[in-house]
């Protein structure tokens, strides 16, 4: 398996500057690339790719020694794939029909990682094993900046990253040849409801609360959001408000992870088999307004939807059960959500008035009444079972 480990970094104030002046430089190198691709192709209709921009590399790194060539050439070339990635995802969404969304110039604070695709190439974990207490990681023109290693890391380090979080610095190693950590089997199979009003409901009936991190900070956020909004552009005082507003957001994407992580540890913990719903998030959560020729209907009530589903962190919960199922052995599937909450459990009589209010069914052919969330819950449980059936019977 392939892991991704983030350790929090401990530099000195000379290795602060250097990370920051690393990233700064690499955010330049791709605004340039970005402009060379847009002026070759206005100018002369000319489409440049990634192998003519890093061929190039080497001859800017000539005349810029003292900037561009102090870096590791591997990681600037990873700066280069991550602008050509943007490029493929801009073709891929016209060619889908999709809003295209043209790849954009990194301004300051919006470019905060950089990446060493090999560790020993400009890079390297653990660069300093005979020391006894500390684990270091060496960067090319920065040094051995230690880590704050709270965990073993497991398997073969493959690439190397430093993120920019606030005021924090951070690793992040991805790793291959990570062995799995199966659990002993259970016998038991769970389908799982995901929700706004509990987070998840199983087909046995149990209900996890939706913390609504969010919403919790909600008056704080505000508070700092305002506080900010006064602050005059390139003061010193609104750089301490944004990163006010910046640790608030953060707190908040903390405690949704560490729900997230505490949640999929039991499930994967207590059942063989978990089915869930296959949700598209991003409809589920695409604006209402319309347009000035056929405005939306309901938008207030529809904004507030999509920030309670988003609070929930539903995409961060099933990438986390993802992860943690694969890991422990345990089979994930996913089903197609349509009509789960609207049939009968019972009988399988679909209609839409079953569902007699949020937390209530009632079925109109059999009369037959449960929670919704655990009726729908057994419906999904149902789904997944004939799904997995269906394909060994295959």
């Amino acid at each position: 398996m392939r892991r991704a480990y983030k350790f929090l970094l401990r530099p000195t104030s000379r290795q602060a500057g250097a990370l920051a002046a690393c990233l700064e430089d690499h955010r330049q190198l791709y605004n340039a690339a970005l402009e060379h691709r847009r002026t070759a192709y206005r100018k002369a209709g000319v489409t440049v790719r990634y192998g003519d921009q890093s061929a190039e590399l080497k001859h800017i790194r000539a005349d810029d020694s003292d900037v561009q060539g102090r870096w590791s050439f591997s990681s600037q070339q990873a700066t280069l794939r991550r602008l050509d990635k943007a490029f493929r995802a801009f073709f891929d969404r016209v060619k889908a029909g999709r809003k295209p969304g043209f790849p954009r110039f990194k301004g300051r604070g919006w470019f905060d990682t950089v990446t060493w695709p090999k560790d020993g190439d400009g890079c390297r974990w653990d660069s300093q094993p005979e020391h006894p207490t500390a684990t270091f990681v060496r960067l090319q023109g920065i040094g051995h900046i230690r880590v704050h290693r709270h965990r073993p890391v497991k398997g073969r380090v493959k690439t190397i990253a430093v993120k920019r979080e606030g005021r924090r610095w951070f690793v992040v190693l991805s790793c291959d040849e990570v062995p799995a950590e199966p659990l002993p089997t259970t016998g038991a199979v769970a389908g799982v409801d995901m929700g706004v009003a509990s987070l998840i409901t199983t087909s046995d009936g149990a209900h996890v609360p939706n913390p609504r991190h969010l919403a919790a900070a909600a008056d704080r956020l505000a508070d700092a959001q305002r506080d900010l909004a006064r602050k005059k552009r390139g003061s010193v005082r609104r750089c301490k408000a944004a990163a006010r507003v910046a640790a608030l957001h953060a707190k908040v994407r903390r405690q949704r992870a560490d729900h997230a992580h505490k949640t999929t540890n039991a499930l994967v913990r207590d059942y063989d088999v978990i089915v869930h719903e296959n949700l598209l998030i991003t409809n589920m959560t695409r604006s209402a307004s319309g347009t000035i020729e056929q405005p939306g209907r309901n938008v207030t009530a529809k904004s507030g939807l999509n920030r309670s589903i988003l609070d929930a962190g539903w995409g961060v919960f099933l990438r986390v059960l993802a992860h943690k199922a694969e890991s422990a052995g345990r089979e994930l599937i996913a089903v197609d959500p349509r009509n789960t909450s609207r049939t009968c459990a019972a009988c399988g009589h679909c209609a839409p008035g079953n569902r007699a209010t949020q937390a209530e069914f009632r079925c109109r052919a059999c009369g037959h009444t449960a929670h919704a969330d655990v009726n729908a819950a057994i419906n999904i449980l149902r789904a997944g079972l004939a799904l997995r059936d269906a394909a060994e019977a295959a």
